[in-house]
């Protein structure tokens, strides 16, 4: 009888043991990272059957248990993996917002500072520090498009060094995923019935930071190991066995980057873009795709179009000097970037010809062996045509000859727009102020015919007649001869109509100018329209200039450039305020389920500290038993003697 209460003794005592060792352990690691409190699980040995009933023999610790969920865990994984994606995004995006919305830095104040110096030159036409003052806000315009494109061009080598960084995070977390499997395969062959807690927590643990960088789907496997997926179900971790991923320029534009995907056979696979979802690496991709891009392309479009309504009007106009009109802009031609896996020699080549018709989105142009089919990527439009060129959205493209089939290009129009606007025009006698042509009434007339001040038909290129003297000649009150003398010497006269009828307030059009006359003419008056002399008296060219600033001259003829820049800007700023709120919502959510994971798994201190005193007592009681047994044991030692 004492052998069995003894032994009974010994067995709470080593329960009692487990039980301060586990609680120990439970309190050394409360601020462990992904750890899960453990707990000792105890059953009764089997009763002794004696005459006087069956006696218990004690108490065996059958386990020592982790406390854990795994429906919450995976749900925790999940939600940490949108929260990075929506973090890194927001992060990304916040930067381009803080210097386009910035009221000082951005582009409003530039583009209102170049109007306004262009109102000055028609104001006064003669001035050379008008005409000085313009080009130096001229080329305070590009620097102000430029910096911006900059910070783009900067966000773009940081997103794609944060992409590199992630893949080298989740190679290192897939390899330690790998071999903790196979130390929990090792440990689970050694003792069958018992579960390495210790390792388990730290492959959870892994999982979490790897669903941190990418979005993972864990299977677990009967033998324990778990199969860590990714993308369209492609396996990170089989067993012991991690894959691994690589950052490589991307064959349609190697200024950015792909995931490749390295089979356990060595073949390299890319990933589709749209596949990589979640995490820090979700939110870099998506960033660079959705936002980054399309604002540097939208950027790229003002500027361009800022340059050829500019160029346009100053080509239309006559300098101080009597000369037509220079370009004032260098303007940046369309990106054509032919996919790495094309094969011949095919090139492909885009122009812009209507700065207006320009979407500011990019486009992949595709030859499938019988017809061309361009893919807008803003919205998928989709134009397919048999033969070159075609014509869509403001761009010419032509190839160099017939592409293979399945080769395709990627055109970007507008991507350098903002990067390449440069002034080119330097000498302030070289704007084009004035209208080149005038118009005259002849000092002899009798009658009450007025001639309005001619304008250039807008378009280029100019007609090459226009500032050949053209006369209108009253062959009676109601119809006059239309002669035109060339500019320069020889001089030639041709007649260009004759009999024509007037009509007051009826246009007249002739050599790329248009003017209407008025009045009651009589026999023999002449009106002429010819090549201005008045260049330094005439800023009606650098008024028509200056009103393009109001005209709706971007995106179909719906916006101004200061409205396109508003529209981005706006934009880009609702993005940023909705990445903002989901961002934080998440993370509360993020929070929630932590809190919840925790209030299963996490150590509590204050249950610990009641844990360790049960323990304690029951650790006493045990050795108190065993101090009885013992007794009883002498005692009956006695009485055999």
């Amino acid at each position: 009888m004492t052998d069995m209460m003894t032994s009974i003794g010994i067995s709470a005592l080593n329960a009692a043991q487990a039980g301060l060792l586990t609680t120990g352990n439970n309190i050394a690691n409360a601020s462990t990272p992904g750890y899960s409190r453990e707990q000792t699980v105890q059953s009764a040995l089997p009763s002794l059957g004696t005459g006087n009933g069956f006696i218990g023999q004690g108490v065996n610790v059958t386990t020592v248990k982790r406390i854990y969920s795994s429906f919450i865990n995976t749900q925790l994984q999940q939600q940490q993996s949108t929260s990075s994606q929506l973090t890194t995004y927001y992060n990304q995006i916040q930067q381009i917002n803080n210097i386009i919305a910035d009221p000082a830095a951005g582009l409003s104040p530039a583009l209102q500072n170049f109007f306004s110096a262009i109102n000055g030159v028609s104001n006064a036409p003669a001035s050379i520090a008008a005409r000085q003052g313009l080009i130096s806000n001229a080329q305070s315009l590009t620097g102000t498009f430029q910096t911006l494109n900059q910070v783009m061009t900067g966000l773009a080598t940081s997103t794609n060094q944060q992409i590199t960084s992630s893949v080298v995070n989740i190679n290192a977390y897939a390899q330690q995923i790998a071999s903790l499997n196979q130390s929990i395969l090792t440990s689970s062959a050694s003792n069958t019935f018992q579960q390495p807690n210790s390792l388990l927590d730290q492959r959870n643990q892994l999982i979490s930071q790897l669903s941190q960088e990418i979005n993972a789907t864990v299977l677990k496997q009967p033998n324990g190991s778990d199969t860590v997926y990714i993308g369209n179900g492609q396996p990170l971790v089989v067993g012991n066995q991690a894959m691994t991923l690589n950052a490589v320029p991307a064959q349609s534009n190697p200024a950015q980057l792909d995931i490749a995907y390295v089979t356990p056979s060595g073949t390299t696979l890319r990933l589709p873009t749209s596949s990589i979802q979640g995490g820090n690496l979700g939110g870099l991709m998506a960033f660079q795709n959705q936002s980054l891009v399309p604002t540097q392309s939208q950027l790229g479009l003002i500027a361009t179009g800022l340059g050829m309504a500019i160029n346009t009007q100053q080509l239309q106009g006559q300098d101080l000097t009597g000369a037509l009109g220079t370009p004032l802009f260098h303007i940046a031609s369309p990106v054509v970037i032919a996919n790495q896996s094309n094969t011949g020699t095919a090139t492909v080549s885009a122009t812009i010809t209507q700065a207006s018709a320009l979407t500011g989105s990019n486009y992949t142009l595709s030859y499938n062996g019988s017809q061309y089919t361009l893919t807008r990527l803003s919205d998928h439009t989709v134009t397919t045509s048999p033969t070159m060129p075609m014509n869509v959205d403001g761009l010419s493209l032509t190839v160099s000859t017939t592409p293979n089939a399945g080769n395709s290009y990627l055109i970007e129009p507008t991507i350098n727009g903002a990067q390449n606007l440069n002034v080119i025009l330097t000498d302030p006698t070289k704007i084009a102020a004035a209208i080149p042509v005038q118009g005259n009434a002849s000092s002899t007339n009798i009658g009450t015919g007025s001639l309005s001040a001619p304008a250039v038909i807008p378009g280029l290129p100019l007609n090459p007649n226009l500032q050949n003297t053209v006369n209108l000649t009253f062959t009676s009150p109601t119809a006059y001869t239309v002669t035109s003398t060339t500019l320069t010497p020889p001089t030639v006269t041709t007649t260009l109509a004759s009999g024509v009828p007037y009509t007051p307030g009826g246009t007249i059009s002739y050599n790329g100018w248009t003017t209407t006359l008025n009045g009651a003419p009589q026999t023999h008056d002449v009106f002429t329209v010819s090549a201005n002399t008045g260049a330094s008296t005439d800023g009606n060219n650098a008024m028509a200039m200056g009103a393009l600033q109001s005209q709706n001259t971007l995106l179909g003829g719906t916006a101004s450039f200061a409205v396109a820049y508003a529209q981005l800007v706006s934009q880009v700023g609702t993005q940023t305020s909705q990445l903002q709120v989901q961002s934080t919502a998440q993370t509360n959510l993020v929070n929630q389920t932590t809190q919840n994971q925790q209030s299963i798994s996490g150590v509590n201190l204050n249950e610990e500290a009641a844990n360790l005193i049960q323990f304690q007592q029951a650790y006493q009681a045990a050795g108190k038993a065993i101090q009885v047994s013992n007794t009883m044991f002498s005692t009956v030692l006695g009485m055999l003697n």
